[in-house]
């Protein structure tokens, strides 16, 4: 049976450059490799790099082939084969440094490069791939446009100052991030293919690198044959060793030239070793300006010790130049000592300087007392400035620019007194913040300096004649007077009466502050850190004892005042806390329901606490206990105890004054929470934001019950950790506050909900002219007595929604009520016929069954007198009661379900 020829019928790619691995598919395409003897792509046999897989697929690679032409397959079995699909070979330029497994022609791009030819674009080709591997379609950048980009950057990678912004502006301005991303991975996947090595490539290309092996091993074979080119090679080795003796020739000239300039260098240090005077006019000068003071000063010691005795008048000459320029140096040390402000470790050494260069006076002690002026007269400035503004607030002056000079590290005001801020900062408060900085920042420089003249550490002291004070003693008199001084401008700003027994003509000096200019409790805190962090900075640097006591005095002084502008601060926003009321009922199964007012009184104590902790009670090193003194522990105490009771008031106010919702835009109902259960206080209309007299007692009745027993222990607890005293007589002080509030509010909720329940009894008893002697025969429980029922339903249910453990107390004195008015009115009935004794019985018995959950002694009394009251009835009579009332209990059952539930729980 004849084979069929072999047909190609697909292939992929259908276009590639030479060396291109294609995918060829079709029929009859051999019965294996050896059947396969024939594969021409585009008119070249591709035989060698063919992979017979299947008879209908091979793999090969193409070779030279250009242009489009048919793959025609060549099988033993089959013969020649037909083609219905073509491949396209076109050849693309080669880069010299790119692998590529047929013959390049590089007469067009090396030797271009080599500046053979006139034609430089073919080495390029390398920047004209594209590592990224995107499209190059889309709007491309102008040169012009990136030059002026990037002036000192190119586009080229071949380049040094490659720029990849102007590379990819250039060719890939239109691709989006995404496709650069898919660019970077492509690119990465290029590398690690490339860093494979030459195993693949040569793996891929055996035949091809085959070939070349055996055509250079031809060409060696010849060229070995060749006589004049050995000739060539042997011309090309002696040039070389002629390069090699020239370069040895060159480097011998060099270091010649190196131990010339040695010697030279050598004779130059020699000749300025013996030239250091002459040399030291010049040294000097530059020395000083750049501030190597101590190489001056030695230079000038060492000329000294060495030519001031000379005889010679050449180093006369320049030693006299010397002496001069040494007195215009001490003359500049000097204007730099008394220039403020400066460092500590500046001026010591600058009267270090000084001394050594044997300065006439005392430089230490002048430059003390030059800075207690500056320091005090910082102070005056301070102050005036600041009243000054305070006196003139619409002023162009902000106290901003009044710390510019003030001392070095100064923080500056507050960035709220700048202008163009909603709210500025209080002018005493800046004027703290800038006198604090510049004794913080001053003051211990000053002592510190003090302390190293007294010591003897510094300056040239000189024996104390007899009658003079001594330094030391002048010294400290500075300290005290600026101590007090500075002492005394935080009293006049912030204790004015504490100066009240200085003279008037003194107080004046310290400045008089308008009332106006009080600070409030918001900003008081801030004050008071500022001034102890200043006392903890000067009474750190070991200061005399009256200097210490002043600065701790006038702390305490400031902590005190702020606790108590704290806590009558506190007191007032409790008091407030009326307004703030909502109505909002939030139900917890513990501690029952209550509105927000008692949490925000217990945040308002707590903050307060807190905060007079973190300003006030809390004692840095050094300082005295705030409590320590018998006067501040009483008003504490008293200004904690009204502080607790304050909210007392504001509940009271809540439940028994009359409340017009117009008047009361805080009481707007706000949205519940969502992770709490909340019940809304309504009256007929959801307008009603306020609700009737009633509900606001139980619902105080409630807050002022949780305040009592959960909130006065809890904050008694905290205010005993914080310190405070006595804390244990104010919590039953303020508990017997709350318990006769608790009192008055149940005694006005039982009043307000039993007044109506009685009251209509004894009408709704005789309604409709009712007759006890001539009554028809009973049939059910009148309606009074079910109305009786359903309005202590409606107390228990009101009571339950807001606090459950009211509901028994308050259900209790209702019923007792109802019970007493029931029995009078039985009492009262002056002749009972035999129904109506039936009638009577049988209400006295049903009312009696359903509050017997809610009865006291009083209450079962009073029943027990009314029942008694009654005539007796024959047993046909009792039978029939006891029928009726059954019948009352099958039919008010779903409203006798709150009693039975409240039976059960118990």
């Amino acid at each position: 049976m004849p084979v069929p020829l072999p047909v190609v019928t697909g292939v992929s790619p259908r276009e590639g450059p030479p060396g291109t691995r294609v995918t060829i598919r079709g029929e009859n395409l051999g019965r294996d490799m050896k059947d396969l003897i024939g594969l021409k792509i585009c008119g070249v046999d591709c035989l060698l790099s063919a992979e017979w897989k299947s008879s209908s697929k091979v793999i090969a690679r193409t070779g030279l082939g250009k242009g489009k032409g048919d793959i025609i397959v060549t099988t033993k079995s089959g013969g020649i084969g037909s083609c219905t699909v073509g491949f396209k070979g076109f050849s693309i330029q080669i880069g010299p440094l790119q692998e590529s497994a047929v013959w390049v022609d590089e007469t067009q791009s090396v030797l271009n490069q080599l500046g053979r030819r006139g034609n430089q674009s073919a080495l390029s080709s390398k920047d004209s791939e594209d590592p990224l591997g995107l499209s190059d379609e889309g709007k491309r950048a102008k040169e012009e446009d990136m030059l002026e980009m990037f002036p000192e950057s190119s586009g080229s990678m071949s380049l040094e100052n490659f720029s990849p912004a102007w590379y990819l502006l250039e060719n890939h301005q239109g691709a989006s991030f995404e496709d650069l991303k898919l660019g970077l991975a492509n690119m990465r996947l290029s590398s690690r293919s490339r860093s494979e090595g030459p195993t693949a490539f040569v793996k891929a290309n055996i035949g091809a690198i085959l070939d070349c092996l055996d055509s250079l091993n031809t060409m060696y074979d010849k060229f070995t044959q060749d006589d004049i080119q050995r000739g060539c090679i042997d011309s090309y080795a002696v040039s070389l060793f002629q390069a090699k003796s020239c370069a040895d020739g060159l480097f011998q000239e060099v270091l010649g030239r190196k131990d010339q300039a040695d010697q030279t260098r050598n004779a130059l240090n020699v000749l300025q070793r013996f030239k250091f005077l002459f040399y030291l006019p010049l040294n000097m000068k530059r020395n000083i300006e750049k501030g190597d003071y101590s190489v001056v000063i030695n230079d000038y010691i060492k000329a000294r010790s060495l030519f001031a005795k000379k005889d010679v008048k050449v180093f006369q000459k320049v030693y006299k130049e010397v002496e001069s320029m040494v007195e215009s140096f001490r003359d500049m040390l000097r204007k730099k000592l008394m220039k403020l402000p400066n460092t500590l470790h500046e001026q010591k050494k600058i009267i270090g300087y000084l001394t050594s260069l044997e300065i006439r006076g005392d430089a230490a002690w002048e430059c003390l007392t030059n800075q207690e002026r500056w320091l005090h007269g910082l102070l005056v400035q301070c102050k005036t400035s600041h009243l000054e503004v305070s006196a003139d607030p619409g002023s162009q002056k902000n106290s901003a620019t009044l710390s510019v000079n003030y001392g070095r590290g100064s923080r500056g005001s507050s960035a709220l007194g700048e202008p163009g801020f909603k709210f500025r900062t209080p002018q005493k408060v800046l004027f703290v913040e800038e006198l604090t900085d510049i004794m913080t920042c001053n003051f211990p420089d000053f002592w510190k300096l003090g302390q190293a003249y007294i010591s003897g550490q510094i300056g040239s002291r000189e024996e104390v004649k007899p009658g003079k004070v001594p330094p030391g003693n002048k010294f400290k008199e500075m300290v005290s007077s600026l101590v007090k001084y500075f002492s005394n401008l935080i009293r006049a700003a912030f204790l004015p009466k504490s100066l009240a027994t200085i003279p008037a003509d003194t107080r004046k000096e310290y400045g008089a502050w308008s009332d106006s200019q009080d600070v409030s409790g918001a900003w008081l805190p801030h004050c008071v850190r500022y001034v102890r962090s200043c006392a903890s900075s000067l009474c750190s640097q070991d200061l005399p004892g009256d200097c210490h006591d002043m600065i701790q005095e006038l702390a305490f002084d400031m902590r005190t005042n702020c606790l108590k502008l704290l806590l009558n601060q506190a007191i007032n926003d409790v008091r407030c806390l009326d307004s703030k009321e909502t109505w909002m009922v939030e139900l917890d199964d513990e501690f029952g329901g209550t509105t927000q007012l008692p949490a925000l009184f217990e945040n308002i104590v707590n903050e307060a606490i807190q905060h007079l902790h973190e300003v006030v009670v809390q004692n840095r090193s050094g300082e005295s206990e705030i409590f320590s003194q018998r006067p501040v522990q009483k008003e504490a105490t008293g200004l904690c105890q009204q502080l607790l009771e304050a909210f007392a008031p504001c509940l009271e106010h809540l439940a028994l004054t009359n409340l017009d919702t117009g008047d009361q835009a805080a009481a707007t109902l706000r949205p519940p929470a969502a992770d709490k259960r909340t019940s809304y206080i309504e009256e007929s209309t959801p307008e009603d934001t306020i609700p009737p007299k009633h509900k606001r007692l139980i619902i105080m009745l409630s807050n002022c019950n949780h305040t009592r027993s959960q909130l006065l222990p809890r904050l008694v607890e905290n205010l005993n950790k914080h310190g405070y005293v006595e804390m244990n007589k104010v919590l039953q002080t303020c508990q017997a506050t709350y318990k006769a509030l608790d009192r008055k509010l149940f005694e006005a909720y039982i009043e307000e909900k039993s007044n109506p329940i009685v009251g209509v009894m004894e009408p709704h008893m005789y309604r409709g002219h009712f007759d006890w002697r001539h009554c028809k025969q009973p049939t059910d429980v009148r309606n009074y007595v079910k109305e009786v029922i359903m309005g202590l339903i409606e107390v228990h249910a009101e009571v339950f929604s807001i606090s459950p453990a009211f509901v028994t107390p308050v259900m209790t004195r209702i019923v007792g009520a109802v019970s007493e008015e029931m029995s009078r009115l039985i009492q009262c009935v002056p002749e009972l016929g035999t129904n109506g004794t039936i009638q009577a019985k049988l209400e006295l018995m049903c009312l009696r069954d359903t509050v017997q959950l809610y009865q006291n002694k009083q209450s079962e009394t009073s029943l027990r007198e009314a029942l008694e009251y009654l005539p007796d009835i024959s047993e046909e009579n009792e039978k029939k009661v006891e029928e009726l009332m059954t019948t009352f209990r099958s039919q008010m059952k779903f409203q006798l379900m709150c009693f039975t539930k409240d039976k059960a729980a118990a």
